[in-house]
């Protein structure tokens, strides 16, 4: 695979750049790991270890630096989620295997393509600390000037050499923008942050930047549900019944924006690419066009292969044209998965939140702790692959353009195996579709064999359909005829005992060799089913293409599983608002000045009579509790019913 200063040297033949990005990546490093230290000697360390009580000047510092928090971040989201897009072209790169930092044998390729991503992921880190740190000065600081730097040495790179053999006039314009315009938002961000954090400590301000325990949409959410009355809804427009309904009192966390904002640029990058590898696969099949008509005019005319290039041309303007409508269509559909799948994410977790799990198959209501934990690790790096990569066979491409050559190296490694995009599956899928469309009905009304076609699609209709209405007599035939009447007026359906017996044994008899042929109809339409819906949701995490009882082979799906666990249990807003109720007590108790003697004014209560009365009090509102509690182990299981206060 092609190395990024490769990649240059190939697209950039006759302009010489300054600027190497490789080297530049690997020089990165330097300043990441002071800011990292600048900002781990700031921080405080929760527990103090023995070598704070040698070297006093330690004093707790030089704790661990966070470059986001993955399961509860709602501050800063849609700042994290341009740094991530700052990553995309870098991101890219991974995901082709063209960063390998070191050349090794074939079989350590896997831990090369680790350290790179580690490197790439040190590189970057600065962005994400200086934005999450507590001390926002110093981090708005280092982190404007980091940024800068990146954004200088990019925009030289892109002035000195802005064209390329690829894709022609302004290739790196076209690829470095989304970056660019990234870069250029964090440098506002943290010139914000430095204002904010410079009236701050001139005490003009006050501090925004106080860890919450309880979020503010996740108190609205709680207010909301222990609301007695319902409060009136306002009339909803079309876009809120048919398509989202924004909810105020639920936020999606840094980690899903950073995914989305990421698989967005991630997207247009290939798109590009592909449809600069049409356009040179265009400029190919025009001059075998060319060709196709002198071997016509050579041959004297020849009715056969007159016909045979008539057929091939019309061919290749009919792929040409079902390619470029699908192109739009593709990527429709893949942007509208990354919106959908936030929407899903949403709607899972509400579900979760009010205890109902049916929509989960029955083996993932109750997943491994170390699966969820692992699986916050794994999500947002398996969604933006799911949405990009499925791994498929390479085809060699022996074309005479260089610019052909130069993109099948940049998706193609020597061993001639690269991935397809989850997009490109979509993409092949539906342009075969659009194929058949065309040769079934557009094609035939053009040739003038629009009423052949319609005789053969009428009959098509007809024979689908008398197949279809006998399996649909079938069963009006069980139900009038050899289904016992029903047990009460009101019953919905008849009970399914059997009535008539030796004539439905005749029925039965005579149907069973129909229905083999019926069967195996039945059978290629279940497997035209499933291809056409693993293929349509290949790119879907939130949702298996595994039959019911093989979900567990779903890798992508039990990481969407888990992760959303792993959010329930972290980011309830129930459970959160009552461990927020109980520390505000504790502090609110701690802050007498002589919380620790009793109030000999009061009257003197036991603790055990006070929780038994609490208790009593809770079931009495909520019987349904009674049902829930822990049964007494001590009683036997001959005792009389206990009291449910005990």
């Amino acid at each position: 695979m092609l190395s990024a200063k490769a990649w240059d040297w190939q697209t950039n033949a006759t302009c010489e750049s300054s600027v190497d990005m490789e080297l530049v990546l690997h020089y990165s490093l330097i300043p990441s790991f002071a800011i990292i230290l600048v900002l781990s000697f700031l921080e405080r360390r929760m527990s103090r270890s023995q070598i704070d009580g040698k070297l006093h000047l330690l004093n707790g510092r030089f704790g661990i630096v966070i470059p986001l928090d993955f399961v509860g971040t709602f501050s800063n989201r849609w700042s994290f989620g341009i740094a991530f897009g700052a990553t995309a072209n870098k991101v890219m790169f991974l995901f082709s295997e063209g960063y390998l930092p070191l050349r090794v044998p074939k079989w350590a390729q896997a831990i090369v393509l680790l350290i790179g991503a580690t490197e790439v992921g040190l590189s970057y880190f600065p962005f994400f600390a200086c934005l999450s740190t507590e001390f926002q000065i110093t981090g708005s600081v280092l982190g404007f000037f980091y940024t800068f730097t990146w954004f200088v040495i990019t925009i030289t790179n892109i002035v000195q050499c802005p064209h390329g053999q690829v894709m022609g006039d302004y290739e790196k314009i076209i690829f470095y923008w989304p970056s660019l315009f990234c870069l250029v938002f964090l440098l506002g961000r943290f010139a914000l942050m430095f204002v904010k954090g410079l009236r701050v400590h001139l005490k003009m301000d006050v501090s925004d930047q106080e860890n919450h325990f309880l979020e503010v949409h996740q108190a609205q959410h709680v207010k909301r549900l222990v609301r007695k009355s319902p409060e009136r809804q306002a009339q909803k427009s079309w876009f809120q019944r048919k398509v989202y309904e924004w909810d105020p009192c639920f936020q999606f966390p840094g980690r899903m924006i950073g995914t989305s904002a990421l698989a967005l640029i991630c997207l247009y990058i290939f798109i590009v690419i592909e449809f600069f590898i049409y356009k040179e696969v265009s400029k190919e099949l025009k001059i075998l066009d060319q060709k196709f008509e002198e071997l016509v005019d050579s041959s004297n005319g020849s009715e056969v292969l007159v016909s045979t290039v008539l057929q091939l041309k019309e061919f290749i303007n009919v792929i040409q044209g079902v390619w470029i409508f699908t192109t739009f269509a593709a990527s429709l559909t893949c942007v509208s998965y990354i919106f959908h799948i936030l929407a899903c994410y949403r709607k899972h977790m509400k579900r979760l939140w009010a205890g109902k799990k049916h929509f989960l198959p029955l083996r993932s209501h109750e997943p491994a702790s170390s699966q969820s934990v692992a699986a916050i690790a794994r999500y947002s790096g398996w969604q933006i692959a799911y949405i990009l990569w499925g791994t498929c066979q390479a085809f060699s491409i022996s074309m005479h353009s260089t610019k052909i050559r130069v993109v099948a190296l940049f998706l193609c490694s020597k061993k001639c195996v690269f991935s397809f995009p989850g997009y490109l599956i979509i993409h092949v899928m539906q342009c075969l579709f659009g194929v058949m469309i065309m040769y079934s009905f557009v094609l035939p009304i053009q040739h003038g064999q629009g009423l052949e076609m319609a005789k053969g699609l009428a009959i098509g209709i007809l024979t689908v359909g008398i197949a279809t209405g006998l399996m649909i007599l079938q069963i009006k035939i069980a139900a009038r005829f050899f289904l016992q009447p029903k047990i009460l007026p009101d019953d919905k359906q008849k009970p399914l005992a059997l009535n008539n017996r030796k004539a439905f044994h005749n029925f039965n008899y005579f149907l069973f060799f129909y229905n083999v042929l019926l069967g195996l109809g039945a059978c290629l339409f279940r497997l035209l089913c499933s291809v056409l819906l693993g293929t349509w949701l290949i790119a879907r995490i939130d949702r298996t293409i595994m039959q019911k009882g093989y979900e567990a082979a779903d890798m992508g799906f039990n990481t969407w599983v888990g992760m959303i666990f792993m959010d329930h249990y972290h980011t309830n807003p129930t459970l959160l608002s009552f461990c927020h109720i109980l520390l505000a007590e504790k502090k609110l108790h701690k802050s007498t000045k002589y919380y620790l003697f009793n109030n000999i004014a009061e009257p003197r209560v036991s603790t055990r009579a006070r929780t038994r009365w609490l208790l009593l009090y809770t079931l009495l509102n909520n019987p349904k509790l009674t049902e829930l509690r822990k049964p007494n182990v001590q009683s036997g299981a001959s005792a009389a019913p206990q009291n449910p206060c005990v």
